[in-house]
């Protein structure tokens, strides 16, 4: 027997151990089957068709069904003795049970960071912008990698590092139009905005060892680690349950009069905690944090936020991302302290997404702002000139092409009240004073731009020297 390279072979046990203990809900013909057995004494639910001309049970059979064979099916429920002749217009009744459930693509929308593709079939890739993706892929992303992929009703997912999140039935149903989407969470946390069912048997489901999350269209979060599992819900409701109960549950489904599984319905503005797979009662999410300065050019080396504290806060969250919606996402820390900074972040137009986490690791509502990262920095330096008492002070700006000016304020206050100088429209990077008698000065000076439409200031750190002669 021919034998598998070991790349192959390394791919398929990571993927076989990557998606152990879920379920995907990918029902096989045996499947199939079975519950046609159970349920062969209760009458089938079934979706009209109108024959149309040149049709057969055969052709009937061939396009809407999933197993062609099933044509005698069809003809025995349709009383049809000559399944070659179909007289158009003919309402054929076709069992729900048996029809073709065709199979739905997933779109990446954004992709940043170490984020990757894991299939059972080919060996891993990078993820990239416009990369399509369907049942029995996973996508993991790396410590900086963000993922944003797209349903084709417009649902979004989105995945944050150091998770990984695997496609497990992605089907519509000829005929009805009834649409199966699973997604299981492996690891980390995935934020999903579903637009709303439009069908009564339509589904979406987030799976996590611990949680099964159900909604008909909603924003919530999923987040999962060993030791629990979060839901926040931002809009719309979602039901929680119990994992275990639900497999079971899905495993008498076969029987109808079988009681749906317990489940606990968390509204917008909630939160659930599941531990030891008892799933928590909702308990209400910390509001919004708001930026300190949110008008606040990001011009210095790094990107710093300071937000007002909120009360039950243990923690804060800040995203940041290249859109409004927040879904192409590029950067993310945690912190205890409401003060966060961000490094190598190019100039440009951002978004911070900020979030106050409680104690029980719920992440609560998030507020988005618009913030402009222009750095330019303003290096300065003083000593003595040539002639007495005299002092000389340096500067220049690091953003380079963009005609400056430059205002000089020198002060014995350090809050540079009440000034000695205060020059203004300075376009050199010196500036000379005489006649200093001794004494402790203060002085800072400040870039002037004006760039794409607007005025821009950047003040170098208040400095001092002390003449003592």
């Amino acid at each position: 027997m021919r034998r598998l390279p070991s790349s192959v072979v390394r791919q398929r046990r990571a993927f076989a151990i990557l998606t152990a203990g879920f379920t995907f809900f990918i029902m096989s013909p045996v499947v199939r089957a079975e519950a046609a057995k159970v349920n062969k004494a209760a009458k089938p639910e079934t979706v009209s068709y109108a024959a149309q001309p040149g049709d057969t049970i055969y052709e009937v059979a061939d396009h809407y069904l999933s197993d062609p064979h099933d044509w005698r099916v069809l003809a025995r429920l349709n009383h049809v003795d000559a399944p070659r002749r179909l007289k158009p217009g003919t309402l054929l009744k076709l069992p729900v049970a048996l029809l073709k459930r065709d199979p739905l693509m997933v779109r990446v929308l954004a992709a940043s960071g170490d984020a990757e593709r894991i299939s059972k079939t080919v060996p891993s890739l990078p993820l990239a912008e416009g990369a399509s993706l369907g049942e029995g892929d996973a996508i993991s992303t790396g410590s900086d990698g963000f993922v944003t992929i797209e349903l084709e009703d417009g649902t979004h997912l989105t995945l944050t590092p150091r998770s990984t999140l695997a496609l497990g039935t992605l089907r519509r149903t000829v005929l009805t139009g009834r649409t199966e989407r699973d997604f299981s969470l492996v690891r980390g946390e995935v934020e999903s905005e579903v637009e709303h069912l439009t069908k009564p048997d339509d589904r979406f489901e987030i799976h996590a060892p611990s949680i099964v999350a159900g909604v008909r269209g909603t924003h919530f979060r999923v987040n999962f680690d060993p030791l629990a599992t979060t839901v926040e819900v931002l809009d719309g409701k979602v039901a929680v349950g119990n994992a275990e109960t639900r497999a079971r549950a899905t495993k008498v489904k076969l029987d109808e009069q079988a009681p749906a599984p317990e489940s606990e319905l968390v509204p917008a503005g909630y939160g659930s905690v599941t531990r030891g797979g008892a799933v928590g009662a909702p308990v209400a999410l910390l509001p919004a944090p708001m930026l300190a300065h949110p008008a606040k050019i990001q011009d210095g080396p790094q990107v710093e936020f300071d937000l007002q504290p909120v009360a039950g806060a243990t923690r804060y969250r800040l995203d940041i991302a290249r859109d409004a919606g927040t879904l192409d996402l590029i950067r993310e820390t945690r912190t205890e302290t409401p003060h966060a900074s961000f490094a190598d972040l190019a100039d440009g137009t951002y978004f911070v997404r900020v979030s106050a986490i409680d104690g029980a690791g719920l992440q609560g509502v998030p507020r988005v702002y618009a913030f402009e990262r222009r750095r330019n920095g303003v290096d300065a330096s003083a000593g003595r000139a040539a002639g007495a008492r005299s002092y000389e002070f340096r500067w220049l700006a690091s953003r380079p092409g963009v005609d400056t000016h430059f205002r000089f304020v020198l002060s014995r206050n350090e809050d540079l009240g009440d000034p000695l100088v205060d020059a203004v429209d300075i376009s050199g990077h010196r500036f000379v004073v005489t006649g200093l008698p001794a004494g402790v000065y203060y002085w800072t000076v400040i870039a002037e731009q004006f760039e794409n439409g607007r005025f821009y200031e950047t003040a170098a750190g208040v400095r001092s020297f002390t003449l003592a002669y």
